[in-house]
C-alpha cells in the first residue's frame, strides 16, 4: 500500500535511480507466476533497501522472508566484498525461483538460503550482523526482533517492512486480528527498547530503521 498521492508517488519513482534488469525480469516473472505478487518489495522500496545496505556496507546481513529474493539481491548490493548474506523463508516452493535469480546476479557466492523456521534456524547462525531485514509473518515480528537483538553488532541496523500495515495500526483494532495486534506492540517495543534508536518512514506500507546503539 502507498500513502502518498499517486501523482507524488509517481515523481519520486521518476526521480530515484531505475531497477537493474535482473530485478525488472523478476518482477516480471513474480507477477505472472506466484501467489500475492504485491508481497514483492518493488522498485522504489528496492532502491531504498539497496541504499541503505550500500551506507552501511554490511559484513553480514540477515533477511527474515525471501518470497521471491528481491528484497535480497537489493540489500546484497552493499555487502563487503567477502560479505554473506543469509535469507530465510518458510516456502519451500519458492527455492528454486529464488535461487534461479540469486544464480544470474554476481553476488551468488554470497547470499546463503534457508528454507523453513526462521525461528528455528537463526540461532544456527554463528554471525553476528549488521543489518536486518524484518519480512515475514507479522504474528513473529517481536520473536524475531529478541532472537536477533543480541546477535546485533553496534551501529547496526534493522529494518522493519509493513509496520503501517494498510493503515490498520491507527484504525480499532479486531479482536481476532493478531497481525495487527502484534504490529501495535511491534511498533512501541522499537520505540521504546533503550538499545536502539527508531525512526518509522512512511515508505510504501511502513519501513523502520532501528539503530543499535
Amino acid at each position: 500500500m502507498d500513502f502518498l498521492p499517486e501523482k507524488i508517488n509517481n515523481y519520486i519513482i521518476n526521480h530515484s535511480q531505475p531497477e537493474p534488469d535482473l530485478l525488472k525480469e523478476l518482477t516480471r516473472e513474480t507477477w505472472q507466476k506466484v501467489l500475492n505478487p504485491r508481497m514483492l518489495s518493488g522498485a522504489f522500496q528496492g532502491r531504498v533497501l539497496a541504499m541503505i545496505s550500500k551506507l552501511i556496507n554490511p559484513e553480514v546481513i540477515l533477511e527474515i522472508g525471501t518470497y521471491t529474493g528481491y528484497s535480497a539481491l537489493c540489500l546484497a548490493e552493499g555487502l563487503q566484498k567477502n560479505g554473506k548474506l543469509h535469507t530465510i523463508d518458510k516456502n519451500e516452493e519458492l527455492e528454486e525461483l529464488q535461487k534461479k535469480y540469486f544464480e544470474q546476479s554476481i553476488y551468488k557466492n554470497q547470499i546463503q538460503q534457508h528454507v523453513g523456521n526462521a525461528i528455528e534456524i537463526i540461532p544456527t547462525i554463528k554471525q553476528k550482523f549488521d543489518l536486518v531485514f524484518i519480512d515475514a509473518d507479522k504474528s513473529n515480528y517481536i520473536n524475531y526482533f529478541h532472537l536477533i537483538i543480541d546477535k546485533m553488532n553496534k551501529g547496526g541496523v534493522i529494518l522493519s517492512d509493513n509496520v503501517l500495515w494498510s493503515g490498520k495500526v491507527v484504525e480499532e483494532v479486531a479482536v481476532k486480528d493478531i497481525d495487527t495486534q502484534t504490529l501495535l506492540a511491534y511498533n512501541t517495543l522499537l520505540n521504546t527498547d533503550e538499545r536502539i534508536e527508531t525512526v518509522l518512514l512512511p515508505i510504501r506500507d511502513g519501513l523502520t530503521i532501528s539503530r543499535v546503539k
